[in-house]
């Protein structure tokens, strides 16, 4: 990234930057080997705990969060470098940062719509990084594309509502920290407006009726560094009628609202990714002979290396405009371009991290290089805070409508 940014920007870059160098990337090799020798394969190896601790020491803390009550107070714009560096190594370099999703959404969603007695009960143990959290919203037997499918009941009984439903890939449910789920479902199931239908309730794990059935995998990857997605039901669980987040009937707007930061999140690491893919790409190049002559002189080899930056130039821009739209005119405002990104990103960084694989050869699709998991996480973001079609549907509407 050769443009520069504010000073304090620049100044969090610098400190970032430095303490990837010197914890981050250094941990890697350490936290697998911790985590395979965890009682629980779900709970955090300790060197990430570590890294926790002194990435609070340098100031990177909650830099995610633009309520400087919170959060570090900083603007999409200035936190879009950040997020870029953290998804370097998007396994360790977020939770570190006390940035990863889903906390980071969550945490957002507690500040704006949450009580005061909400946001002392869960959001402060979620800024200090004490527990972790979950958002339930997928489903497994409707199309969750659509959140006006949304089956889970949650229905008034007395003084407590009643949760009752089966959700999946439930993202931070089997760390034994995640210790609260915001479950979105219908309380008005008849209600006349599709959108007026859902209502989200807080509902702690410890809270009786609450099964954590399984881990579900992800291109066979289990993902434990971030808590695994699970597949959880609600078998009439009860909770006080003080747990709703905001009002009955405001869950679908609530749920756009977290879903705008946390998609512009994804593409700001997603580029991360994609320019560590690059980095690895480049040095494969130079160390391997191929045919009388290294791989970086082979021509489709070039092609890749050139086609690669050209993308991630493009797509930064594209993110660098939608953060500052958002900063600008809100989340609304920049709808289109949050769509525009929430299409590119992952599909451009996928295929950048693909020619990465290829490069690497066998080693590109094993667990020496960080390369395949990358690639599936990268791919999974297609589908994940709304599939591209949905993506792509709702933003050709809005460009016909200047022609009907």
């Amino acid at each position: 990234m050769d443009f520069a940014f504010d000073a304090r920007t620049e100044e969090l870059r610098g400190k970032l930057l430095a303490f990837m160098d010197e914890h981050v990337y250094p941990a890697e090799a350490v936290a697998e080997e911790q985590r395979a020798a965890l009682a629980d394969p779900w709970d955090t190896p300790q060197v990430v705990e570590e890294l926790k601790a002194e990435a609070r020491r340098r100031g990177l803390w909650n830099v995610f969060l633009p309520d400087a009550e919170y959060g570090a107070g900083l603007t999409n714009v200035q936190y879009a470098p950040l997020a870029e560096i953290t998804g370097r190594s998007p396994q360790l370099a977020p939770t570190a940062l006390n940035c990863a999703a889903p906390d980071t959404g969550n945490m957002e969603l507690l500040a704006q719509f949450g009580t005061e007695e909400q946001r002392k009960r869960w959001l402060q143990p979620l800024l200090a990084g004490e527990i972790r959290s979950a958002f339930a919203m997928t489903e497994p037997e409707v199309a969750s594309s659509d959140a006006t499918n949304i089956g889970t009941r949650i229905e008034r009984d007395g003084d407590d509502y009643v949760v009752t439903g089966r959700k999946w890939y439930i993202s931070g449910a089997m760390n034994p920290r995640c210790e609260i789920f915001i479950v979105m479902g219908k309380t008005d199931p008849e209600g006349a407006d599709p959108r007026r239908q859902q209502s989200m309730v807080l509902v702690p794990r410890a809270t009786p009726g609450v099964g954590i059935r399984r881990a579900m995998r992800v291109y066979g990857y289990e993902d434990h560094y971030h808590g695994g997605h699970a597949e959880v039901v609600f078998d009439g669980v009860r909770v006080p009628a003080a747990n709703i987040v905001g009002e009955e009937g405001g869950g679908f707007a609530i749920a756009q609202a977290r879903l705008g930061p946390g998609r512009i999140h994804h593409c700001m690491r997603l580029i991360g990714m994609a320019e560590r893919a690059i980095e690895l790409m480049c040095r494969r190049a130079v160390d391997r002979t191929a045919f009388g002559k290294p791989l970086a002189r082979q021509g489709v080899v070039q092609e890749w290396i050139a086609d690669s930056r050209v993308a991630v130039e493009q797509l930064r821009l594209l993110v660098l405009k939608t953060a500052w739209l958002m900063d600008t005119v809100g989340n609304r405002g920049a709808h289109t371009e949050i769509q525009a990104i929430k299409i590119a990103t992952p599909r451009t960084v996928a295929d950048i991290i693909d020619k990465a694989v290829q490069l690497h050869g066998a080693g590109g699709v094993g667990q020496d290089f960080p390369l395949a998991e990358l690639w599936a996480a990268a791919r999974t973001l297609r589908l994940a805070d709304g599939p591209d079609e949905v993506h792509q549907r709702s933003l050709a509407r809005r460009e016909l409508k200047r022609y009907l």
